[in-house]
């Protein structure tokens, strides 16, 4: 396994640059999230940064949200292999 250091990636958030240290198998799951949802990474990012709370980190909450939707999508029955949004 080649992916399992994080690396660190720089997003906008509120017009700030800032960055979060992930591994790129939860990066690459974060980007098809957000690609899946319509919505930029930076848009992304600032939804789950907004969501967290002040008792976690930006690349934790990324992490955990990465997870729910993965965990969502497998759960959902009308859920199609090739189709991330359950269409």
């Amino acid at each position: 396994m080649t992916d399992v250091r994080p690396r660190k990636r720089s997003l906008t958030l509120h017009g700030h640059r800032t960055s979060v240290s992930l591994e790129e198998a939860f990066w690459t799951a974060f980007v098809d999230m957000a690609r899946a949802k319509g919505l930029s990474i930076n848009a992304l990012a600032a939804q789950i940064d907004r969501d967290r709370g002040v008792s976690a980190g930006l690349a934790s909450a990324i992490r955990v949200a990465v997870l729910r939707d993965l965990q969502q999508m497998a759960d959902d029955p009308r859920r199609d292999d090739g189709d991330r949004s359950g269409r």
